[in-house]
């Protein structure tokens, strides 16, 4: 990294700038920590796991302890590109209080015990639930930041094991919505798009998905593109001024909740001008009549009065997105997380296939993803599918997964949809199940309605195990709590949002007595004994690369099918995609090049659900629909959201991420320079509200919901006017009390104020559909707002803040860090 670049203040770095259809140069960004000797480094292999990027990089070892870390050349990722996150994120593995002992509770307190102690009671509490309640009493709860090898073996012991519905990750409150859109349009999961579709695009339309922020090192790449000859269009879709907007031909604003309004009218331009690829509709899809007659008398004029946003500017969108030569378009929260998330998510889809924009260099669509690994947790089934993307309602499915794993296939439970995450938590609150085990995920923070998850962890009937790094707020409410090692300490595999497989190397031991997440595991299933129907050990493998080598077996023949990799392949290599195989030896850039493969009814992941309702079809009905396997085009109207603001909660209210944090601080806060970047939480109002209710920047406000408040110094910005934004990773282990709001105070997480409510077909939850008031707790006295100025978090008046810098505040964070956390 160039010393005189600030990658907190400049976050994206300098440009190199390169044509259409040009390969994007390398730029390698590296960070050492400040007098560590280049030529004394070993440099160990890795990805990042601190978003969905897949950022390709190599650990700095000197003396067996991390000192920094650099880009990797030539991966098809990055070219040797790191994000903030990327850069400095890896400071938090060597922060002081990481969990080096396994806790239990011991007269309402956790204390540190051996790990026979720890592990003896979880088995034994499974002994007693399985023989007096049955599996149904037991759930799981995993993460989006393990390995593919945890993941896999957390699924067999999970469905084959225990026998159990309940284990989903927290990526149903990120990438659920993903998955679900691809199954209902393309009959199963796996992004169709490639990275590499930004090089020869020339309209790029994100829709909810603040790239700039969320996935970095992909802006660095859409920033040289549009510095570049021939650059591509722009459209945004996202009621915030993010450095996306501020770059796009066209801005879309719209009001909460109105995201499937707004495309049904884009479809209906599309349709109306005459910009359908007939060719490809009648080659490759069915479904589009019916989409044709619902959405027209969706014309601009009508979702203008809906969504708030000028009828000129949906057609002017509506004119790049049919015009386009090589359309690109990217999904993420805007419209995951948000009222009819599916349907609108699907609605993107059906864009790309009324166009024809599959299968070719530039014309292809990504459902991204939130986290390192949620695409893992997807082909494994530790998210509430079944493994190798096989559909729990094919009886062939099942028996095929039975074989693979050599158990009856009665044991795999298949009687019902897989248990969604806000279901088991349903479940624990009303009491059927009775154990939970969450790894490398912190509740208590992330879940809506904080206070009734707080109310369900602390149950005396409930018994929770938590697997993770440090003491989160959900470890404070545990009954175990075993600490995992992570990243750098442990060897395994990630799959990115654009289906790129990466190799992480160990590079340094775990602290004190943490184990790596499949160590955990593998112990578990060997004080269960769990067995296979020959009596042989249910699962087979003892280490990463044995579970590697078993999950393949598991994913031959799927859609992501890892048979032709190895970790061999994988070591000193850039990414490769899946599907990987005999049939394509080096990966697949792209899917469905040459028409739909995976929406035959027998080889399809799901049946397709109705969008409005959830409800599942049945193979009957979808074989009736689509015998031969065909894309389906599909239609929803658009339904208002559930809450409406009123004299009481005049605002609407929506959470999301900056670009310096990762879900809830419990890393990149531990990282001195992403701290001091975004120290505390912030409540962001628009110019015309704040001047409406007095308010200015800095003022310390409270934001209220029907469910609960938070408390946080005032930012002015740019955001539609009505809407006010929080970000949600700010929760109370640094705060007095440790786990929750301190005495009648209101808290700092945005959760407090959310809903719980879902998707009715992918079970997501609504994190963007709350109302809201807010009010002056006291005036900031000339204190700004502890939010950054280099993102969608920029102060309406520029002179009014100052600047977001890694400068002095950050270096001499990171000067102390050093002197406290050196082990």
């Amino acid at each position: 990294m160039d010393a005189s670049v600030d990658r907190i203040g400049q976050p994206w770095g300098g440009r190199t700038p390169y044509g259409r259809h040009e390969r994007w140069p390398t730029r390698v960004d590296t960070y050492l920590e400040p007098g560590v000797d280049p030529d004394r480094v070993r440099w160990v292999q890795a990805a990042s796991v601190l978003h969905s990027d897949g950022d390709a990089m190599d650990i700095a070892v000197v003396d067996g302890r991390m000192a920094g870390v650099r880009g990797r050349a030539g991966d098809r990722v990055n070219r040797g590109r790191l994000g903030p996150k990327d850069l400095f994120g890896w400071r938090a593995n060597t922060s002081r209080d990481r969990l080096t002992r396994p806790l239990v509770r011991e007269n309402g307190r956790l204390v540190e015990c051996d790990w026979d102690t720890a592990m003896g009671r979880i088995a034994v509490r499974s002994h007693n639930l399985l023989a007096d309640r049955g599996p149904g009493s037991i759930g799981f709860y995993t993460s989006g930041q393990l390995y593919l090898e945890e993941y896999y073996t957390l699924a067999v012991l999970a469905r084959a094991g225990i026998g159990t519905n309940h284990l989903d990750g927290n990526t149903r409150l990120c990438t659920a919505t993903a998955a679900e859109a691809l199954k209902e349009s393309f009959g199963c999961d796996g992004q169709p798009g490639s990275y590499d579709d930004i090089d020869h695009a020339d309209v790029i339309a994100l829709f909810g998905h603040n790239v700039a922020e969320t996935q970095a090192v992909q802006w660095m790449r859409i920033l040289d593109r549009l510095d570049g000859a021939d650059p591509p269009r722009l459209v945004c879709v996202d009621p915030r001024p993010t450095r996306v907007a501020r770059r796009a031909a066209v801005h879309l604003a719209p009001r909460t909740g109105t995201n499937v309004a707004l495309l049904n009218a884009l479809l209906h331009e599309i349709i109306r001008t005459g910009r359908v690829d007939r060719d490809y509709v009648a080659a490759h899809t069915v479904g589009f009549e019916e989409l044709e007659s619902r959405v027209a008398g969706c014309t601009p004029r009508w979702a203008a009065g809906i969504c708030d946003v000028p009828a000129a500017s949906i057609g002017a969108a509506a004119e790049l997105l049919g015009t386009a030569d090589r359309l690109l378009s990217t999904v993420l929260q805007g419209i995951y997380q948000s009222h009819q998330a599916t349907a609108a998510a699907v609605q993107v889809n059906n864009l790309h296939l009324i166009r024809g924009m599959l299968g070719r260099p530039g014309a292809g669509v990504l459902q991204m993803n939130g986290q390192p690994s949620a695409q893992n947790t997807r082909e494994c089934g530790a998210d509430g599918d079944l493994p190798g993307f096989r559909n729990w309602q094919n009886d062939g499915h099942v028996a095929d997964l039975a074989r693979v794993w050599n158990v009856e296939p009665g044991t795999i439970p298949h009687y019902a949809p897989p248990t969604h995450a806000m279901q088991m938590f349903r479940y624990a609150e009303q009491g059927s199940i009775r154990m939970l085990w969450i790894s490398g995920t912190n509740p208590a923070v992330s879940l809506p309605e904080l206070s009734r998850i707080r109310s369900v962890l602390a149950q005396d009937r409930l018994f929770v195990v938590v697997q993770d790094l440090f003491r989160t707020e959900t470890a404070q409410l545990a009954d175990v709590v075993l600490p995992a090692a992570t990243w750098g300490e442990k060897t395994g595999t990630l799959t990115n949002a654009d289906r790129t497989v990466h190799l992480c190397d160990k590079a340094v031991e775990p602290p004190g007595e943490a184990r790596p997440d499949l160590d955990i595991f593998l112990d578990y299933a060997a004080r269960m004994d769990f067995r296979d129907k020959d009596g042989r050990p249910l699962i087979g493998w003892h280490d990463p690369e044995s579970a590697f080598e078993a999950w393949k077996a598991c994913s031959a023949g799927r859609p992501c099918d890892y048979t032709g990799l190895t970790y061999d392949r994988l070591r000193g290599a850039s990414g490769i995609q899946w599907p990987c195989n005999e049939h394509a030896p080096d990966g697949t850039r792209r899917l469905y090049t040459d028409g739909i493969s995976w929406a035959r009814p027998d080889l399809c992941e799901s049946y397709g659900k109705d969008l409005g309702t959830g409800a599942a079809d049945d193979a009957a009905a979808y074989r009736a629909l689509n015998p031969d396997g065909k894309a389906v085009i599909k239609a929803a109207d658009y339904l208002p959201p559930h809450e409406q603001p009123d004299e009481r909660y005049p605002f609407h209210l929506t959470t999301g991420r900056t670009l310096y944090h990762f879900h809830t601080r419990t890393k990149t806060a531990r990282a001195p320079q992403l701290n001091a970047a975004a120290p505390d939480v912030w409540v962001e109002a628009a110019v015309g509200d704040a001047d409406a209710l007095g308010l200015a920047e800095g003022d310390l406000v409270e934001v209220a919901t029907p469910r609960g408040a938070l408390r946080g110094r005032l930012r002015v910005t740019g955001i539609r006017p009505g809407l006010l934004f929080v970000p949600f990773h700010y929760g109370y282990w640094d705060t007095e009390g440790g786990h929750g709001p301190h005495g009648d105070i209101p808290g700092r997480a945005a959760n407090e104020t959310t809903v719980t409510d879902w998707d009715p077909v992918s079970k997501q939850p609504l994190f963007k559909t709350a109302v809201a008031a807010l009010h002056l707790v006291a005036r900031g006295d000339g204190r700004p707002a502890p939010a950054p100025t280099t993102t969608a978090s920029a102060p309406a008046r520029a002179d009014a803040v100052p600047p977001t810098t890694g400068g002095p505040t950050a270096l001499a964070a990171s000067r102390a860090d050093r002197t406290e956390g050196a082990r």
